[in-house]
């Protein structure tokens, strides 16, 4: 914005100073006029006879006092705004280096707190967020393009194998650039629906979570069947506001990826919902390998599936956790992982509780469902 040149705040309060300095003397100048000219009166020797003469002698004194004040309150003026304004000064320069795209400055400003302390503080704060930030988008930017590097690259050279085979037999090749060009499509979808998880971007109603949770475990109960994996689902009436869409997202990507990593024969997953100190919370775990502290501490991140679940036949894009961690966060809501000890992942997601929308709903028990045991179509 093109603005009007104006005074600097350090001319402004050097003359605020001066100002009120010349003010207060001329107020302490009037107050001893007045009180020396009551006091005048012939035949007093330290005083002049009349207030004509009073005047004529106190005018010179005054003036010069009011021209030592002008020039003391300009200079001190100067100097006192100066050191006042040091600590904004140092934040402005900090300001400019993080504007020419350097965040890793910090004003780090010493003494003690105050006003321009916290101010410091808070920015310093402000861009080391914004530090974090913009290295996570480019992570994420460069694995993006990685992960549909890969599909692309796939792509061409099964195209460039059908362009060179003289025998025109593309049946197994048409079936492996269906698969590829799937695989780019989910990564897609995946993308756009992370960037959709904003809070501002969908309006907010009440949701009934074990609901959810049960819809998602219906959906899915196929690609558990398929992969002899049981499901189980109980827990209490939990409410929560949101999005009823981007929640059913985030209770099928938890299923999804419970079922699809786990033991190979013969797996569980547990699905739960409660409420814990005003938080409705839903709980997903799983059996499986054993995971290590630091391989889960990296699951939500982006594009990263673990060494075990690369490693699984359906690796999926990467971004499943990354998805419920934003729409958790979207509803002012957190993200826990944490290792199982026999095995496998707890993931628990907390979002801020909302009052029940029916008073006589019960404590909801859904109970177990075992696919391939139970015979369930």
């Amino acid at each position: 914005m093109d603005r009007s040149p104006g005074l600097s705040v350090r001319l402004k309060l050097t003359l605020s100073y001066a100002g009120f300095l010349m003010l207060a003397g001329a107020v302490l100048l009037t107050a001893m006029y007045f009180s020396l000219s009551r006091g005048v009166h012939p035949g007093v020797i330290f005083l002049v006879e009349s207030h004509g003469a009073l005047l004529r002698y106190f005018a010179p004194i005054a003036a010069i006092v009011m021209g030592f004040l002008l020039v003391f309150g300009l200079l001190g003026g100067w100097l006192l705004a100066g050191r006042m304004l040091a600590p904004l000064t140092r934040i402005t320069d900090a300001t400019r280096v993080a504007a020419n795209g350097s965040l890793s400055h910090r004003i780090e400003l010493e003494g003690r707190q105050d006003e321009f302390r916290e101010l410091a503080d808070s920015f310093d704060a402000m861009l080391a967020r914004l530090e974090a930030h913009v290295a996570e988008q480019q992570r994420f930017a460069a694995n993006a393009s990685h992960e549909l590097r890969t599909p692309l690259a796939i792509t061409q050279t099964l195209l460039d194998v059908a362009r060179k085979d003289p025998s025109g037999n593309n049946g197994e090749l048409v079936d492996r650039l269906h698969a590829v060009n799937a695989r780019a499509v989910d990564l897609t979808e995946a993308l756009l629906l992370l960037s959709r998880a904003d809070p501002r971007s969908f309006s907010r109603a009440h949701v009934d979570l074990p609901l959810v949770a049960e819809e998602a475990t219906e959906t899915l109960l196929p690609v558990a069947e398929k992969r002899g994996v049981t499901v189980e689902t109980s827990g209490d009436a939990a409410h929560t506001i949101g999005s009823h869409a981007l929640l059913l997202q985030l209770a099928t990507n938890l299923v999804h990826n419970a079922i699809v990593h786990n033991l190979p024969d013969r797996g569980s997953v547990w699905v739960m919902t409660s409420v814990r100190r005003s938080r409705a919370v839903l709980t997903v775990e799983n059996a499986g390998e054993n995971l290590t502290p630091e391989v889960v501490a990296t699951l939500a991140e982006p594009f990263q599936r673990g060494t075990e679940r690369i490693r699984t036949d359906h690796a999926g894009v990467g971004l499943g956790l990354a998805i419920v961690q934003s729409i958790a966060q979207a509803h002012d809501g957190t993200l826990t992982l944490a290792p199982r000890p026999d095995g496998g992942l707890c993931v628990t997601v907390e979002l801020p509780a909302a009052p029940y929308a029916n008073s006589n709903t019960e404590a909801l028990s859904l109970g177990a469902r075992r696919p391939h045991d139970q015979g369930e179509p």
